[in-house]
């Protein structure tokens, strides 16, 4: 298990309505695409105003959203009408007992019941995530992909980001290169390298013979940060510059300090842009550098 998990007061957190505000003066200053991702942000009350709220901004082209897939039952339809386009959902295992324990808490049948429902509604694009982790479920990496194949849907395998300090497993032990996927994968399919691009991190080969591409997610064995034109806002306002280093800067206070002043948000947002790094330093074999888990980084 890793360390225990601990709730921010609310005072803390964004309101729906600082997001949204944000998320405009983003899209003023130009940025196109807009994804809502977690934790898990579909539990949140009232979610679907937000998606609303940022779906009707007139300069953006793209709002996309990455979740676990227990809530789309309910809110695929809601999400669509918003304005989503795209739906990113993690997956890590197709097995009940693993998912189970990869998870803690889930139920694989509440996913895969809301991934049929994402499909029937009809989005432009659903994309499997799977973390991928050595003796835990990289023994299912050809299956995934079949799921896929037979969803006609894409799927991304991510290695292991070092954040946070976990006690459950040794991160140098269980790393799982995406060189050592892509190999186990073509003992059963013919990959052919993509040329498409999202904008993000994936590198993508195409499945020969199906509608599905496979991406790799390759933070250690292939840095993506040349690439990288990402940032991330935290559910308690903190802009971060890079998830591999602790650059940031406070949208939080400046909101509140000027709650009807976007042009002070956004002459705070363009500065922000000076001090993006060039790139992360992750290394599986060291202890984390950034102790923040990604549930806590959210976005």
């Amino acid at each position: 298990m890793s360390e225990e998990m601990k709730f921010v007061p609310r005072a803390q957190l964004l309101t729906l309505e600082e997001i949204a505000t944000i998320a405009k003066a983003f899209t003023r200053l130009g940025v196109k695409k807009i994804r809502i991702t977690g934790g898990e942000p579909l539990i949140r009350q009232n979610i679907i105003q937000l998606f609303e709220d940022i779906g009707a901004l007139p300069d953006l082209e793209e709002l996309t959203t990455t979740t676990n897939g227990s809530q789309l039952v309910t809110l695929a339809e809601p999400l669509k009408k918003a304005g989503v386009k795209r739906i990113n959902i993690s997956l890590d295992s197709l097995e009940t007992k693993k998912f189970k324990n990869i998870t803690r808490t889930g139920k694989l049948e509440n996913v895969l019941s809301g991934i049929d429902k994402a499909l029937s509604v009809g989005f432009e694009k659903i994309k499997i995530n799977a973390v991928i982790l050595k003796n835990r479920n990289h023994d299912e990496v050809v299956n995934l992909v079949r799921f896929a194949i037979g969803r006609k849907i894409d799927i991304s395998f991510i290695e292991e980001m070092p954040l946070g300090i976990i006690d459950d497993h040794n991160r140098k032990e269980v790393y799982y290169s995406s060189d050592q996927i892509k190999h186990d994968l073509e003992q059963e399919f013919e990959l052919v390298s993509s040329t498409e691009s999202t904008g993000g991190p994936s590198r993508y080969h195409n499945v020969v013979g199906t509608n599905t591409k496979v991406g790799f997610i390759s933070p250690h064995s292939h840095n993506f940060c040349d690439q990288c034109n990402r940032v991330r806002l935290t559910a308690e306002g903190r802009l971060l510059l890079c998830l591999g280093q602790e650059h940031s800067v406070d949208l939080r206070k400046v909101i509140r300090t000027f709650p009807d002043d976007i042009e002070k948000l956004e002459n705070s947002i363009r500065n922000s842009m000076k001090i993006k790094p060039k790139g992360h330093d992750f290394d599986s074999t060291e202890k984390p550098i950034i102790f923040r888990h990604m549930n806590v980084t959210g976005g």
